[in-house]
């Protein structure tokens, strides 16, 4: 079948030099990608699986980066040796990938339609009314809700999901030979993740595309893919097809990962603990102002009357699509956006307290967030990062105590505490996300809201902070607000579980309830398209 190949990668190499260091990340590694066909590259972060990526496209930061051996031959020529001009031809055209971070890949200062437009323009040569209409279209099939409302908008303005959804819509604009997708579902809920997957199976049967998919996500690659090869330190230890690798796995490293999934029992319900947080009628409505004179004409109900009760040393789940109010949810119980209805925190009333009079109890609520490489300043050094906290509601302690602290945090959530003067990019996705755990910890709060905390993270390292996170909440007893698309992970944290839907509660009960007699059709749609990656039925998911 070498007539039928596409691309492929020789003995391929990739070095990285700093400080007269060379660091070898990817080690002659070598596989085909043939017409038609979804090759899976996974492993752990580190492994070499992006470095790989981006060297097929020529992104990686040359001459820092070079190719001490090998050849990636597309076309009958070797991309190694194409000069930029070619390169320019060949990347958003034959060529595209979608990455990771959409919120770091797209331009925060144009608008979702300047961004998809400028690719059909520069490849195509389409007009502006041209343009627009394939953007709509592209808008369309990725599942973005009323994409004319959406043409104007910018990337801060769209949640996480919609902007993968919009990286998704740039990269297939011009229907390229070979889609590279780097972890492209990452951001997504379990039923939008298994939709995108059925469009870009659709449109590669529909076009003979071909997709290199970089995942952490077995069971997706189980279901989507065709052959899969499996990296660790650089190498590949070993490649087939996707049903022989998972029935009869032959290398160690493989046994490992298709073993790694969240594991363990959520604490017990416990209705006799105290109340930490409690929220009553909970509402969040964002004006929708048109005119010249900007009036209100209508409301975005992004949480439309909740009630929600976290207990101490307990966890509640809030599970929902893209859009659906989760994290919204979670930003208003923490006083960190406007909101009308009632909330106390240990016993208190704090609905009406003022910015200044929050600030005291920040130290008791705390929060981690989705994207840890966001979340953490990369002018600060790590010492830093998780002192700040005890810098602003301990100022009194002297710098000796508060390193300390520091130190013990860090070793707490599994750090090396010597580390503590690097720079959040020395470190890897896992270990940025407990840096951003022990952030929160070292103030020994009551209440911690966690949203999505390991949605980026491999399937390895998210089993490892799960334990971490109940291994702590045991400790010190905390109450946890756990936002999530990934139901289980959902499963192995939480004992109470609210499903969200376009702002308002379909469902919620203990965790055992709604994960093994879900009562709506919505829940039922979101646990087979979780534990069975299919397809939600039509009219279910909203983007």
């Amino acid at each position: 079948m070498a007539d039928e190949t596409l691309l492929s990668i020789k003995d391929l190499s990739v070095a990285f030099t700093q400080g007269g260091r060379e660091t070898l990340a990817v080690d002659r590694i070598s596989f085909d990608i043939r017409k038609g066909e979804t090759v899976a590259l996974v492993g752990e972060s580190g492994s070499g699986k992006s470095v790989c990526a981006l060297s097929v496209l020529k992104l990686l930061p040359y001459p820092a980066a070079s190719h001490p051996s090998g050849r990636i031959e597309m076309g009958g020529k070797d991309l190694l040796q194409a000069g930029e001009s070619e390169m320019r031809k060949v990347r958003g055209n034959v060529v595209s990938m979608i990455f990771q971070e959409p919120m770091t890949s797209l331009n925060p200062l144009h608008t979702v339609e300047k961004q998809i437009a400028e690719v059909l323009k520069i490849h195509r040569g389409m007009g502006d009314n041209q343009a627009r209409a394939r953007v709509l279209e592209l808008l369309g099939q990725v599942g973005i809700a009323e994409p004319k409302t959406r043409l104007k908008s910018y990337p801060h303005q769209l949640s996480g999901g919609q902007r993968q959804r919009v990286m998704i819509a740039m990269s297939l604009a011009n229907e390229p030979d070979l889609l590279i997708a780097d972890e492209p579902t990452t951001a997504l809920d379990v039923t939008v993740q298994a939709q995108i997957l059925q469009l870009l199976k659709d449109l590669q049967s529909r076009l003979g595309m071909a997709m290199l998919f970089i995942t952490h996500d077995l069971g997706i690659v189980r279901k989507f893919a065709d052959r899969v090869c499996v990296m660790t330190h650089g190498k590949i230890v070993e490649q087939g097809p996707v049903a022989d690798l998972f029935e009869r796995p032959q290398h160690d490293y493989t046994r490992h990962l298709l073993a790694a999934e969240p594991k363990g029992e959520p604490p017990r319900t416990d209705k006799s603990k105290p109340i930490v947080v409690q929220a009553d009628d909970l509402k969040v409505w964002f004006p929708v102002k048109r005119g010249l004179m900007r009036r209100t004409v209508d409301h975005v109900k992004a949480v439309d009357g909740i009630d929600v009760t976290v207990r101490q040393g307990q966890t509640l789940g809030i599970v929902g699509e893209s859009g659906s109010g989760k994290t919204t949810l979670g930003l208003a119980i923490l006083r960190m956006i406007s909101s009308k209805g009632r909330i106390t925190f240990d016993g208190k009333e704090i609905q009406t307290n003022s910015w200044k009079e929050m600030r005291p109890l920040r130290r008791d609520m705390q929060v981690v967030f989705q994207d840890p490489f966001g979340a953490l300043s990369p002018r600060m050094s790590v010492a830093n990062i998780v002192g700040e906290g005890l810098q602003v509601h301990f100022p009194g302690i002297s710098a000796e105590e508060r390193d300390r602290k520091v130190a013990k945090a860090l070793e707490e959530v599994g750090l090396d505490a010597s580390t503590r003067h690097r720079y959040p990019h020395e470190f890897s996705g896992g270990q940025r996300q407990r840096i951003s755990i022990a952030r929160a910890m070292v103030l020994e709060p009551k209440f911690v809201m966690l949203d999505e905390p390991t949605s980026a993270l491999d399937m390895s390292v998210q089993a490892q902070v799960v334990d971490l996170l109940r291994d702590l909440q045991k400790a010190h007893g905390l109450a946890y607000l756990f936002i999530s698309h990934d139901l289980k992970v959902v499963r192995a944290l939480a004992n109470e579980v609210v499903v969200m839907r376009q702002g308002k509660v379909m469902e919620s009960g203990p965790a055992e309830q709604i994960f093994d007699a879900p009562q709506t059709d919505y829940t039922k749609a979101l646990m087979a398209a979780a534990f069975r990656l299919e397809a939600a039925p039509e009219g279910v998911v909203s983007a």
